[in-house]
């Protein structure tokens, strides 16, 4: 009798690709918010050699967010590059992140994407089963020979949303809520308080938490984004800003409800495009932007000419990798100082810290 023996790496290929071929027959079910979504974002016939694998964070496609920037960075690959492209999403508790990222290699797709710091540890063991596969991590620097890290200057757009912020209010009381208490989340704290308080020395600014750090639900948790934000309101806070992911629903909810001259700064995309309803378009008066997709689309695109792993890149407002969003007009009398303090953080005359 012939007997054939699959090593490691065969097995976990045949494995995902009798995975993905299942999910594609609609082997999943319907499981709702915390079902792997094994979407089909162009998962048929490829057309090039390249095949690029996404997986999402909690809240995955659809968040209006960090998610979705990731995602359109996929979509520029497909478009421009001709890559198949494959997106996943974990359960509502992230603990099958490990697994969609071996899913994903198992089936040929090389580069992959693990989006959000959460992934570093399943990226740092999965690159090692896959030596030959490229991965990147979005929030989280390299963690092998294999794994480009793809990092922010959060906490420097977020400078930028403080001086806005410091600017345009009229009680000079501002709110920070943050979905998880974790060093990436206080990036964006740290800036937007030093920025708020550089501009105007005596402003108030409020901080709270929703989860410590490790709980990863504090980034779907809009009820809990809500009531952080409406006691800020209630406090006397005018303007309330985010980094909370699904949450950051609930803090815009809060500044509609709280009436006129309330407003919320929105996080990672420009969400008074994103959010469908348009009585909470109205009330985002910026958003801080990281363009993920950017990223995104960059590994992949140095991904498909050869590059290796093993560097981190950081996305800086000198590369345009931060920013605020200018749609609503409602910064537009204050841009100028806005514009200012950017050039004073890229020629180094400012430096913002990126802790509290």
């Amino acid at each position: 009798m012939l007997r054939i023996r699959f090593g490691k790496p065969a097995l976990g290929a045949l494995a995902g690709a009798l995975l993905l071929a299942i999910s594609a027959c609609g082997g999943g079910g319907g499981g709702g918010g915390d079902a792997a979504n094994t979407g089909a974002s162009g998962s048929g016939a490829a057309t090039s050699d390249l095949k690029v694998g996404l997986a999402f964070d909690i809240g995955g496609r659809g968040d209006k967010s960090f998610n979705d920037s990731a995602y359109a960075g996929l979509m520029r690959a497909k478009d421009e590059l001709k890559a198949e492209v494959k997106d996943l999403s974990p359960v509502g508790d992230g603990s099958n992140r490990g697994e969609l990222l071996r899913r994903l290699a198992g089936a040929g797709f090389n580069p992959i994407i693990g989006v959000g710091f959460a992934y570093a540890g399943d990226v740092e063991t999965v690159a090692k089963e896959y030596p030959d596969v490229q991965f990147a991590i979005v929030d989280a620097p390299s963690s092998g020979p294999n794994v480009t890290g793809l990092t922010f200057a959060e906490h420097e757009g977020s400078y930028l949303a403080g001086v806005a912020a410091a600017l345009k209010s009229k009680s000079g009381h501002l709110g920070f809520v943050g979905g998880v208490e974790s060093d990436l989340i206080r990036k964006f704290e740290a800036g937007f308080v030093k920025g708020a308080k550089d501009t105007k020395p005596d402003i108030k600014i409020d901080s709270k938490y929703l989860t410590p750090d490790g709980d990863f639900k504090g980034f779907k948790a809009p009820d809990k984004g809500k009531t952080a934000a409406e006691k800020m309101f209630e406090d006397g806070a005018d303007i309330v800003y985010h980094a909370a992911g699904d949450s950051g629903l609930g803090v815009f909810q809060a500044a509609a409800a709280a009436g006129a001259g309330k407003w919320a700064i929105g996080v990672d995309s420009d969400q008074a495009q994103t959010v469908k309803d348009a009585a909470l378009q109205k009330i985002i008066m910026t958003s801080m932007i990281k363009r993920v997709d950017n990223g995104v689309f960059e590994f992949v695109k140095s991904a498909q000419g050869g590059a290796k792993g093993g560097k981190t890149i950081s996305y800086d407002l000198k590369l345009e990798g931060v920013g605020l969003a200018t749609t609503g007009d409602h910064i537009s009398d204050v841009q100028d100082k806005v514009d200012e303090a950017k050039k004073k953080i890229i020629s180094g005359e400012i430096k913002v810290p990126d802790k509290p």
